[in-house]
C-alpha cells in the first residue's frame, strides 16, 4: 500500500495520493510568497506543510533532542522514505545537522533544503527563499573528489 502523503493543498492523484511536495518546517511560519517561490524553483506543487514548532534547549544534549524534533513531525517509516519532502531546517546551526542527518537515517538519503535568506534593506526583516539545496547531489559529487 503506497504512503498516503497528503495533505491540505493540491489534488488527490488517481491512485489517492496527492502528487507533490510535502515542506517539513523547522522553522518560522512560511508564508504563500514563500510557499509559490518553493514550488517555483522545485517545479513542484506543495500539497502539505508539516510545522514543527522548533525550541532548543542549549543545556541539553542536542542529539535526543533532534531525534525528538523528527518524531514531532509525525510521519511514519514508509512516509519518510517514499514521499517527496523538503525541509527548512532549525536556524541553529548545530540542531539543523543533527535533524539532516536524522531525516537521511529515516529516508535513506538526504531530503532537499529549503534556504531562507533576508531580504536586502526589509525593516522588519522579511525572509524570502533563496534557493532549494540538493544535499543528495552534494554528497554523491563529494565522494567523486575522494
Amino acid at each position: 500500500m503506497a504512503a498516503q502523503c497528503s495533505g491540505t493543498r493540491g489534488s488527490h492523484g488517481s491512485d489517492g495520493n496527492i502528487p507533490g511536495v510535502t515542506v517539513v518546517n523547522f522553522s518560522h511560519p512560511l508564508t504563500a510568497a514563500q510557499l509559490g517561490a518553493v514550488e517555483n524553483l522545485s517545479g513542484e506543487t506543495v500539497v502539505r506543510v508539516v510545522a514543527v514548532p522548533t525550541h532548543c534547549d542549549l543545556e541539553r544534549p542536542f542529539v535526543e533532542q533532534a531525534a525528538t524534533l523528527v518524531d514531532a513531525a509525525g510521519l511514519t517509516a514508509e512516509q519518510w522514505q517514499s514521499c517527496r519532502l523538503a525541509i527548512v531546517p532549525p536556524a541553529l546551526a548545530p540542531i539543523a545537522c543533527l535533524v539532516i542527518g536524522e531525516i537521511h537515517g529515516r529516508a535513506g538519503y538526504f531530503v532537499p533544503v529549503v534556504r531562507l535568506r533576508p531580504r536586502a534593506g526589509a525593516v522588519p526583516p522579511v525572509f524570502e527563499v533563496a534557493e532549494i539545496l540538493d544535499v543528495q547531489g552534494q554528497r554523491d559529487a563529494a565522494r567523486a573528489r575522494r
